[in-house]
């Protein structure tokens, strides 16, 4: 029998093992499958082949298992800007309402919410704001609203403002903007509400930011009556800090500004970055504060609004969060929440609103997530007494009031940067896909001498064992087809042949039928 040759042949030579042993780049293979028998330096090859390849996929399957913990690390870094956003800078006056502005129709409908106020103590206090007490047969009004109570009888920054500079030139009243806040009717310079323009600044120091001086009008703060959760004590203002995109909260992140100081605030821009999931838990998704009817689980961080909506901030989402509980517990919101609640009544405020967000923050039921992207403001605060003693008299008669209520009722407030630079806390990714692949290479080449290269030699010479498995079964299979027809071919061609050969009966010759004895008898 001839050996196969052909393409037969060079299949099973690309397909067997020792020839593929001898020419791949996989290190000590060749003397694992070397051509002769069975010897210990190849056994010893062997051991150490699988020695090294375990050693090999332990390490893979560590790093592998390492970047799907999926680390992060943190990185400080300070940078120089040739210019700075200048921050939004809200401020808010401790007392909410003014005593002037306040009448008999508002203690009707706010004075038991706001002040602790009994109806029959309505005159007495009216009284001690030094106004007459309600004429017989007063009616109060059918409906009452709270944010237009604040916006009335609210301290106006027109009343508080007696001058304003923003890097030495004049500023009023109209680059701050009107907003409410849990301490009533509040103000922001540089908000960038309505797309205006953000103020920049190119210097640092004193005299390159805001300077403002103020009038706490302490004259105009409601006498307290009783001591409520909401009673102030103290004087001045409350003032915050931030970054145009995030509300303020100067209920709770405010530093005080008393009178009789000037407040040197000197700030330090931060830019924080956070990783999403997996690496992280950050989120930029805008949020929706209006309620859901039917709350189906935990309260979390509220669904993503389908309009345009303001980007994501972690107070934003707070503040979205606490609507969301205090509309769904009340039926309404309060007048410093966002969304389509109607605003709460007074007695609303009372009796669910007030009690609900406290409870609510006590136990801090809101799960907001990190932003990826935070702008924070570090602050150093400084302060000296004002006005001296040379100033008090010119201040005075500038401002038409005496030295006393200068004394007690102004401030002066001077926001600026420290230098032009800022810091940068970034998250980043402590294992990438470019580490890991850089890794496995190494352990490859360490441990089993190979590269990718080898990798697809070995696919390779899978793919020709295959192929030589199934096309020699389907050769064997043809061959053996193709002997079963020649083998049929030949019996039939045998078979017409003898038929050939072979006389119909009616024409084979007859012969007489002989006596054996008549044969032997015959002679001659």
């Amino acid at each position: 029998m001839k050996p196969p040759s052909g393409p037969e042949e060079a299949r099973r030579q690309a397909s067997d093992i020792g020839v593929f042993a001898s020419s791949c780049t996989l290190h000590g293979l060749g003397h694992v499958f070397g051509p002769g028998s069975l010897t210990p330096r190849r056994g010893l090859w062997a051991v150490a082949m699988l020695l090294s390849m375990a050693a090999f996929l332990y390490q893979v399957a560590e790093r592998v298992r390492y970047y799907g913990e999926f680390h992060h690390e943190t990185a400080l870094d300070e940078r120089e800007s040739p210019q700075l956003t200048f921050p939004a800078v809200t401020l808010c006056n401790i007392n909410a309402l003014r005593r002037s502005r306040l009448t008999a129709n508002d203690l009707h409908w706010a004075g038991p919410s706001l002040l602790g106020l009994e109806p029959s103590e309505h005159a007495a206090f009216l009284r001690a704001l030094g106004q007459p007490p309600a004429p017989p047969g007063f009616m109060p009004s059918p409906t009452f609203d709270m944010a237009r109570l604040y916006a009335r009888a609210g301290h106006t920054l027109e009343d508080m403002l007696l001058d304003c500079r923003y890097r030495g030139q004049p500023c009023g009243p109209e680059n701050f903007t009107a907003i409410f806040t849990r301490m009533g009717q509040c103000y922001t310079f540089n908000s960038g509400a309505d797309g205006a323009e953000l103020l920049a600044t190119p210097k640092g120091g004193t005299g390159n930011g805001l300077e403002v001086m103020l009038d706490v009008q302490q004259d105009e703060y409601l006498p307290v009556w009783k001591d409520t959760e909401e009673t102030p004590f103290e004087v001045g203002l409350r003032v915050q800090i931030h970054s145009q995109e995030e509300p303020p909260v100067i209920d709770q992140l405010g530093f005080g500004a008393a009178p009789g100081y000037q407040i040197f605030v000197s700030c330090q821009q931060q830019q924080l970055s956070f990783l999403p999931p997996p690496w992280g838990d950050c989120s930029s998704a805008s949020l929706d504060p209006d309620f859901e009817p039917e709350p189906s689980g935990p309260l979390g961080p509220p669904s993503p609004s389908p309009g345009p909506s303001p980007p994501y901030s972690l107070m934003g989402c707070r503040l979205a969060c606490e609507t969301r509980y205090v509309a769904r517990k009340c039926g309404c919101r309060m007048m410093h929440m966002p969304g389509g609640a109607p605003v709460c009544t007074p007695q609303q405020y009372k009796d669910c609103a007030n009690p609900t967000l406290d409870a609510m923050l006590r136990k801090d039921a809101c799960v907001c997530p990190n932003p990826c992207a935070i702008t924070r403001y570090a602050k150093e605060l400084s302060m000296v007494r004002m006005p001296s003693r040379a100033s008090a008299r010119y201040l005075a008669r500038k401002y038409n009031r005496s030295e006393a209520y200068i004394a007690e009722n102004v401030l002066v407030l001077d926001i600026f940067f420290e230098a032009l630079n800022y810091e940068t806390v970034e998250q980043k990714k402590a294992y990438e896909v470019s580490e890991l692949l850089g890794d496995i290479g190494g352990q490859m080449g360490l441990f089993i001498g190979a590269s990718l290269l080898t990798i697809l030699e070995i696919l390779d010479y899978l793919c020709e064992v295959l192929l030589d498995r199934v096309l020699g079964y389907f050769w064997k299979r043809k061959r053996s087809q193709r002997h079963s027809s020649t083998n049929l071919a030949a019996r039939l061609s045998l078979c017409r042949h003898q038929d050939s050969f072979r006389l119909p009966p009616h024409l084979l010759p007859r012969h007489t039928a002989l006596d054996p004895a008549s044969v032997f008898r015959a002679g001659p």
